[in-house]
């Protein structure tokens, strides 16, 4: 008897921007409620779900991404690890698969420091999995994760810190904060806060080609690119991210930019167009080659 597949057998996209290949890597989902939605009232959220063909309960694809310029190797967030269960945490082995070693990775760009983006820089102990890498944050994000906890922080954001400095702490003497600019050959930090203090965007150019990576503007494909309105639960600044959210759907729309994201569905390069009063997502059309 033949046994039947429980998991796609690959999970790594490559996309050539000019003279760069940026490779989407699936790191797994979370399956969620839409109880993890704001601004938007239940009955919507599901009649949006629901025309959009997806299911429920809803799905967070988590994505990072892997930048080859031919000098060097620059991850962009790197998962959830060990602790975010047994549906998550597959970076590590995709790169694996790709013949990308810990130790060739040059340096890590952090969007933000929430736990499916910075967990996966340690490993089940705590300690460094990329220990020669240098880690580039926005100024705002160590500021804000590596500080002093608010006073009468809820019990949902004191976990929050500890996992970003769990994900974090081994690398102090190796952490980079910036505030825009570029941080590596080709690849520009775009603050985009709202989601937390330092969420950051980046922008990758090569030989007239771009393509922004934007992070966690959005997490629910689904309702949000319909309604802008819709925030999550743990965005620190909900209207802050709601505002942040319609600047890039604007702009990225007006310039016609390819873009991709951390929980766009995977391989999540693609385009937004304008659609009545919100936004749709246009994936790019996808070709074996290179």
């Amino acid at each position: 008897m033949l046994s039947l597949p429980t998991s796609q057998p690959n999970g790594v996209s490559h996309f050539r921007v000019g003279d760069l290949v940026v490779s989407a890597i699936n790191d797994g989902i979370f399956e969620v409620t839409l109880d993890v939605m704001v601004n938007i009232d239940r009955s919507e959220a599901e009649k949006l779900q629901a025309s959009a063909f997806r299911r429920m309960p809803p799905r967070i694809t988590i994505n990072a991404f892997l930048i080859n310029d031919g000098k060097s190797l620059t991850l962009i967030d790197s998962g959830c690890g060990t602790i975010g269960g047994p549906a998550a945490g597959a970076v590590g082995r995709r790169l694996s698969a790709l013949g990308v070693t810990a130790s060739a990775i040059t340096r890590v760009l952090v969007t933000h420091m929430h736990i499916d983006h910075v967990s996966g820089l340690v490993d089940g102990e705590g300690k460094p999995l990329f220990p020669g890498a240098e880690i580039v944050v926005h100024e705002n994000e160590a500021k804000f994760w590596l500080g002093e906890m608010p006073s009468g922080a809820s019990p949902a954001l004191r976990d929050a810190f500890a996992i970003a400095q769990r994900g974090i702490g081994p690398y102090r003497e190796q952490l980079r904060r910036v505030t825009g600019g570029e941080v590596a050959p080709g690849i520009t930090l775009l603050p985009a806060p709202g989601h937390t203090p330092g969420h950051s965007a980046y922008a990758v150019q090569s030989a007239g080609e771009s393509l922004l990576i934007w992070g966690d503007i959005v997490h629910m494909p689904g309702v949000q690119f319909a309604n802008p309105a819709a925030g999550m639960a743990f965005d620190i600044d909900p209207a802050q991210a709601q505002a942040t959210r319609r600047r890039i759907f604007d702009m990225a729309a007006s310039e016609r930019a390819r873009v991709a994201g951390m929980h766009l569905d995977f391989p999540t390069f693609g385009h937004v167009a304008r659609a009545g009063a919100g936004y749709a997502f246009v994936p790019e059309v996808w070709y074996p080659d290179v």
